[in-house]
């Protein structure tokens, strides 16, 4: 069996499970799965389910399954997805015909849904007419469409970015994620077979370089100048796709560096090269061809700009002239190019540091470096080495598996042999898996911010970390184990609700998510109100979550599905009411009669606090008992070796030098706790400078 064939079967099987505890159909699960791919991959804002078929004007057929956001929000851009699913054995082939048909029913819809007449047939609720909707009253701030086919079959056809003429003077381009591309992207984080940057073929011409780097350089390294209509095409087609690795998104003209920049390009074209720093790229590959003036780029492969967002996308977007404005003259742009080559298997070390290194027009908070931040450090740590309770139902205990980095559960699991991911799939369950993306969901959530978390993925992740690394500055002492356990809890919870919500009388279908994280933060918003928290650490240790809380959670639910689908006079579409600040005001002031027995979960501030500082003092404890244990069991002869290498290197200060004296004198005098805790991160500084343990202790 190939690679492919087993991933296959591992996604079908991931589907079919999400759909039957959730109580959806199968292409609705996938298109949840797909739209989660779609949004951390770059491709999408966010993806929002709104499921129509049936037939148009002669008899053509028509088909979408959902969309991109509001395009008000999304730089003008309106993204339409089609899922094709299939829980067939063998892997599907997608040809040339298959891709259109798809693609002619995405257009279907999308020409019939500025038809007066075609909206009027409607039902005013159901998700079809909404979008149809959507698309008719914005369709003036609509500048690019894109056709997006996700699909469990393999394609034979290229078929990604292409452009596909116009719809109403709006520009169309196609792009398909298929079977092959989706397992690209999940194994190993890439997703980008296609993204060939062709200067030369596509975007007016190759681009002069200066060679930057010498022979024994860790990079190849060059200076370009790319003028800015070449640079507005390269973002017109690719879009945020470019920007992946980049460390934030577009911030449109607001702040300062912003607004500069497009007054620039307006009023002083010719001066945007002695103002603007210019970009910083990278790239898996480049063609070089040497010339009579000198070496140029002919293409890219993988082109990522990592600093430099800002000034792309303010190009692109100067490109459409503003009332009462001079259009920009981006042929009289020209922007400087700090390209890299960076070979794929160093990009995830190499790329973070380019980009923060290279910033500075925008100021760069590490907590932007998402992956590499000591937070995420800290939380993949917790989620490799803290065992979960058994709970009620499970026979051993468990971990919760945290990905820091898009790939490593699947990389974790596929490197081992059959029988040992036997043992990996019994200690950290498929269940247990999670995400960053989905940790923002749990967190935001429960904080009270359920109409960011409706906002997609993306940006929700963005201003959890971002809130993050404010609080991390003033005290990272705060996101301790404890933290970790409570977070699990507000997980189960969410979990728990995605499975049950589907299942109640009063759910109609659609907005499942919305739903989830509106009833979680409803409760907790309600509990705080009366000064009470829900015991987390409660479920933490059921790992499950408790009859009367599940009750509660579901009361919230039923009104949270209220206000969602009954939107304020004027307001038609619910996704996108639900993604605003009044959505959840609605709901913050309804009153609900919740179970007696709610109470018997439920805890004061200061009980809560002093279970944290409880499990801290424990902890200590415990530490200290560890490193006292560590320290005896290596012996007086070994301490005595790390004494020696330590004070001929000159690593060791003097009181640091007295306490690893005391650990030679073991038996005869043994040191304290403290002291033990001490000698263990001398230990790990001297390691840290090339002191070898193992041998030392060999030799003890």
């Amino acid at each position: 069996m190939s690679e492919l064939d087993e991933f296959h079967r591992e996604l079908i099987a991931d589907i079919q499970g999400e759909a039957d505890v959730g109580g959806t159909y199968t292409t609705e699960a996938f298109f949840e799965k797909m739209g989660d791919i779609l949004t951390e991959a770059g491709e999408l804002d966010g993806a929002d389910y709104a499921y129509f078929e049936g037939t148009g004007r002669r008899g053509t057929a028509i088909q979408i399954h959902g969309y991109g956001g509001d395009p008000r929000e999304a730089q003008g851009i309106l993204s339409l997805i089609l899922c094709d699913f299939s829980a067939s054995e063998e892997v599907r082939v997608f040809r040339a015909d298959d891709l259109k048909s798809r693609f002619n029913r995405l257009v279907g819809f999308l020409r019939h849904a500025r038809d007066d007449e075609f909206r009027e047939q409607l039902e005013e609720t159901s998700p079809g007419f909404m979008l149809a909707d959507l698309i008719a009253t914005t369709w003036s701030s609509i500048s690019k469409i894109k056709l997006i086919v996700v699909t469990n079959a393999e394609k034979r056809a290229k078929a990604d970015g292409l452009p596909a003429g116009s719809i109403g003077e709006k520009p169309v381009t196609y792009t398909v994620w298929d079977l092959a591309r989706i397992e690209k992207y999940v194994r190993s984080g890439q997703t980008r077979e296609d993204l060939l940057i062709d200067f030369e073929k596509d975007f007016g011409g190759a681009i002069p370089v200066l060679r930057a780097s010498m022979g024994d350089a860790a990079l190849e390294s060059y200076i370009a100048v790319i003028r800015g209509s070449q640079l507005g095409e390269i973002y017109e087609k690719w879009g945020t796709r470019l920007l992946e690795a980049n460390v934030r998104s577009f911030l449109q003209a607001r702040g300062k560096v912003n607004r500069g920049i497009r007054d620039t390009l307006e009023d002083q074209p010719e001066m945007f090269f002695a103002y603007n720093n210019g970009i910083t790229a990278t790239a898996d590959s480049v063609q070089i061809r040497q010339t009579e003036s000198g070496p140029v780029v002919v293409s890219a492969d993988n082109l990522q700009i990592v600093n430099g967002g800002q000034t792309t996308a303010s190009i692109h977007a100067s490109r459409r002239q503003r009332p009462k404005r001079p259009k920009a003259r981006l042929d009289e742009v020209y922007v400087q190019m700090k390209l890299n080559v960076v070979p794929p298997e160093t990009a995830e070390e190499v790329i973070p540091n380019i980009s923060l290194y290279a910033n500075s027009q925008n100021k760069v908070n590490d907590a932007d470096l998402a992956s590499n931040h000591p937070f995420q450090m800290r939380l993949q740590e917790f989620s490799r080495r803290i065992l979960a309770p058994k709970g009620e139902s499970a026979y051993q205990e468990t971990k919760w598996f945290y990905e820091r980095a898009r790939g490593q559960y699947p990389d974790e699991r596929g490197r081992r042999t059959e029988s040992e991911r036997k043992k990996f799939d019994l200690e950290y369950p498929r269940s247990q898996y999670f995400t960053k993306t989905d940790l923002a969901k749990f967190e935001n959530s429960w904080a009270g911010l359920p109409h960011l978390v409706s906002q997609g993925a993306q940006k929700n992740f963005v201003a959890f970390q971002r809130e993050v690394a404010k609080e991390w500055k003033k005290s990272d002492a705060q996101f301790d184990e404890t933290w970790f356990k409570r977070m699990i809890a507000k997980a189960i919870i969410f979990r728990r609700l995605e499975k049950v919500v589907p299942q109640q009388p009063w759910y109609e279908g659609g907005y499942r998510a919305n739903i989830v994280t509106y009833s979680m933060a409803k409760l907790a918003y309600d509990m705080d109100c009366r000064e009470r928290l829900v015991d987390l650490d409660r479920i933490w240790r059921q790992q499950s979550v408790p009859e009367p809380v599940e009750a509660a959670l579901l009361l919230a639910a039923a009104e949270a599905h209220h206000v969602i689908t009954n939107p304020p006079e004027g307001v038609r579409n619910m996704s996108e009411w639900a993604k605003k600040q009044a959505c959840w005001a609605q709901l913050q002031h309804r009153e609900l009669d919740y179970p007696f027995d709610l109470r018997d979960y439920l805890l004061t501030s200061a009980e809560a606090t002093a279970a944290v500082d409880e499990e801290r003092k424990n902890k200590a404890v415990t530490s200290g008992i560890e490193a006292q244990s560590t320290v005896v069991s290596l012996g007086a002869g070994f301490w005595k070796g790390a004494l020696e290498w330590g004070k001929d290197r000159r690593l060791v200060t003097p009181k640091e030098a007295g306490i690893l004296e005391t650990c030679t004198r073991i038996p005869d005098r043994l040191p304290s706790e403290k002291q033990c805790l001490i000698a263990i991160e001398v230990l790990e500084k001297l390691e840290a400078d090339g002191f070898d343990a193992s041998v030392a202790a060999a030799g003890e």
